[in-house]
């Protein structure tokens, strides 16, 4: 059984489920996806970046020549996809045993606004 994933490895892996993407790109869906809970610093992108790379989780897509600077796009590779979709799943089994926990005895309703009745 895998570990559970930090949220900043969850949340890449989410953003280049989308597609490939370079660096700045992934901080900007990273910071989209999570309704900016989540916000990634280009140093701690980079270096989770080149981890993911070195574990087989992403791989480089292609590089190109902008201003000047070589930009890297990065894909999910098909390691990550099984890797953030067993993560989506262990999520989801949480959450659903927080819910049964939560309204298992007596299931409250809801008012609108998410108050119990």
């Amino acid at each position: 059984m895998p570990k559970p994933m930090r949220e900043p490895t969850f949340w890449t892996l989410t953003a280049l489920a989308g597609g490939p993407q370079h660096g700045y790109g992934v901080m900007r869906e990273v910071s989209r996806l999570s309704g900016g809970q989540v916000t990634l610093l280009a140093g701690t992108l980079y270096t989770a970046l080149d981890r993911l790379h070195a574990e087989g989780l992403v791989e480089v897509d292609r590089e190109e020549v902008v201003d000047g600077r070589t930009r890297r796009y990065y894909r999910l590779s098909v390691c990550g996809t099984a890797a953030l979709a067993s993560e989506s799943e262990r999520l989801q089994r949480n959450a659903q045993t927080a819910r049964q926990q939560l309204y298992g005895r007596s299931a409250p309703t809801f008012e609108p606004g998410g108050s119990p009745a």
